[in-house]
């Protein structure tokens, strides 16, 4: 089984991660015979964080008991609180995983962390907007690998800003493989635009006797 570890921190944006981990969490549209997967949170301990939209969520694990493997993904959500220099940790475990291959998606202020961490210099990636990371990440180098769009994938780098939740999501969705092709386009139209076309185009992917909520 496949999974997918979450970072929680004080302040995370609850926003940034609604897509994403409602689908590979629920796998309601999941292709069958595809791959498992586990969602997991975890934090740098055992305490409880609180997100900006005040909701309380006790991390399942530590860092320590990560386990960098190529299949496995490591998700990184906005918060004002990436400046603590406890996150140093989840940092070192991010750059493990891109160097195994293993995917890392970032957003918001997470792009920030990733800035100065170096680790955002010689890859195509976004964030809130150009000249955003050089003002909070004063170590940036990465400038003529800036791209301005909602969401950039990049390998095992997927970026985004804030407002690029669902083009983060869906560039996540298609790299853990958990979708049919038709499913993930269905799936994004219909949460971009919000026309019942695309949502009854997303049921006729589905196997007649799946339900969904």
């Amino acid at each position: 089984m496949n999974t997918i570890y979450v970072y929680v921190l004080d302040t995370l944006a609850d926003w940034e991660l609604g897509y994403v981990t409602a689908e590979l969490n629920s796998g309601r549209f999941f292709k069958k015979d595809g791959p498992s997967v586990a969602l997991k949170t975890v934090s740098s301990s055992r305490e409880p964080i609180k997100t900006m939209g005040g909701m309380t969520i006790v991390p399942d694990c530590l860092i320590a008991d990560m386990v960098a493997d190529e299949k496995n993904m490591l998700l990184l959500p906005g918060a004002d609180t990436w400046n603590d220099p406890k996150h140093t940790a989840i940092l070192e475990k991010a750059s493990e995983f891109l160097n195994i291959g293993a995917t890392v998606g970032a957003i918001c202020g997470a792009t920030t962390a990733l800035a100065s961490y170096g680790l955002l210099d010689n890859r195509p990636h976004t964030s809130n907007g150009p000249g955003f990371l050089e003002m909070f990440a004063p170590n940036y180098q990465g400038q003529q690998f800036y791209v301005d769009q909602p969401a950039v994938a990049d390998g095992n780098l997927i970026t985004a800003s804030p407002t690029g939740a669902l083009e983060w999501a869906k560039q996540i969705i298609e790299r853990a493989d958990v979708f049919q092709k038709d499913t993930l386009n269905a799936w994004y139209d219909y949460f971009n635009t919000g026309k019942p076309e695309y949502f009854y185009a997303l049921m006729q992917t589905l196997p007649a006797n799946e339900e969904v909520n």
